[in-house]
């Protein structure tokens, strides 16, 4: 999930916000100042209403993105690097760089995160109660209890043992224990992900029909993502499977095709498009990438415009790139690849491009993997 604007660094790691996290506000918000506050505390003044909801929903996302800080943190005590942290639609996610070392190290980072939250459901609901005995109560009262109750939600909610939830996780760390094999143990925690998605849509459907109200489709559509979400991470495990052992050097097209910057789309199309046989064309300037152009961007400028538009205009900014080391493990660069860049990374040693990742680079390593594990005799 990609940020639509950043917010800065917490504990050095990258912090942003995807645009769809508005709506997830606005709904919060708007539901607890026109419903749930005056429904428990009426005969308030409306703009007491507003200033509540809008403050609960801030505190909220404050807490969401505790929860994600925590695991990032322990992420990178465990020697794992974080590309960024991103709130967006369904929560938030962090963006881990590689794999748990062990499943003590799986369970440690996958744990943290419910963990946070509980404490701060616990924290508001220990407040709720002091408000609630010895306080005036209210809206402040009700602020506090909707966060406690919210957030104690959000831990139970997230240690559910189905991916690509904390729970997941947690499973994954149980059965690669137990087994001793982690592609098994993340089909496993894949697996019940998808029954969980299939158990919420079931659910939500039932509800909507029913006529409980339109927080039905809300439960639809969180079964929904847990489903794509949980497919990708079993096609990811089977493919972390197969590339076992392999470097990126293995796989990279070395010293690829560049191009300049300042060179125009005309010039790109008149003198490249057709001697250049890939269909992406890193930009350079004294050897290091700054930039890299598809076929698919160019296409989409208008003819009329090519000859005054350079490739710098329309290729994927510097920080959008994947960038990965010659003797990476090719598994470690998989989650990071570039949407910008339509799934390929280049290859920088010193700071200097030597090579080019392409999907069908990691195609081919992947069917060769394939091959190599099912030739491999099973220890006995």
């Amino acid at each position: 999930m990609r940020a639509s604007f950043r917010l800065g660094r917490i504990a050095g790691v990258p912090v942003g916000v995807n645009w769809s996290v508005l709506v997830i506000f606005a709904l919060i918000a708007w539901g607890l100042a026109a419903n749930q506050f005056p429904r428990s505390y009426p005969d308030r003044p409306v703009v007491l209403y507003v200033l509540a909801g809008l403050a609960a929903a801030v505190v909220f996302f404050v807490g969401l993105l505790a929860h994600e800080v925590s695991h990032a943190v322990v992420a990178k005590r465990e020697g794992l690097e974080v590309g960024g942290i991103t709130l967006w639609l369904f929560g938030g996610v962090a963006e881990l760089r590689g794999e748990a070392k062990s499943p003590g190290a799986e369970l440690r980072i996958a744990g943290v995160g419910p963990l946070v939250s509980l404490c701060i459901g616990l924290f508001f609901g220990a407040f709720a109660i002091i408000f609630a005995l010895v306080g005036p109560g209210g809206l402040l009262l009700g602020a506090f209890a909707w966060l406690a109750g919210i957030n104690i939600l959000l831990a139970v909610f997230n240690v559910l043992p189905a991916a690509p939830l904390d729970g997941g996780r947690l499973l994954r760390a149980a059965v690669w224990k137990w087994t001793g094999d982690r592609t098994k143990a993340s089909v496993v925690a894949a697996r019940a992900g998808w029954v969980l998605g299939a158990l919420l849509i079931g659910l939500g459907l039932w509800q909507f029909l029913s006529g409980v109200g339109f927080g039905g489709l809300w439960l639809a559509l969180i079964g929904w993502f847990l489903i794509g979400a949980a497919g990708m991470e079993e096609r990811q495990a089977r493919m972390g499977s197969a590339l076992r052992g392999i470097r990126v050097t293995d796989v990279m097209t070395p010293q690829p095709q560049t191009a300049s910057p300042e060179m125009t789309v005309a010039d790109f199309v008149d003198h490249y498009l057709f001697a250049y046989r890939h269909s992406a064309l890193p930009l350079t300037e004294n050897g290091r990438p700054i930039g890299l152009v598809t076929l698919d961007r160019v296409r989409g400028i208008p003819a009329d415009q090519r000859a005054t538009t350079t490739l710098a205009e329309v290729a994927c900014r510097p920080e959008e790139l994947a960038l990965a080391e010659p003797e990476e493990p090719l598994n470690h660069l998989l989650p990071r690849l570039s949407e910008c860049a339509d799934g390929r990374a280049l290859v920088v040693s010193d700071g200097r491009l030597v090579g080019i990742v392409s999907p069908s680079d990691i195609s081919r390593a992947v069917q060769r993997g394939t091959v190599r594990d099912q030739l491999t005799p099973t220890p006995r």
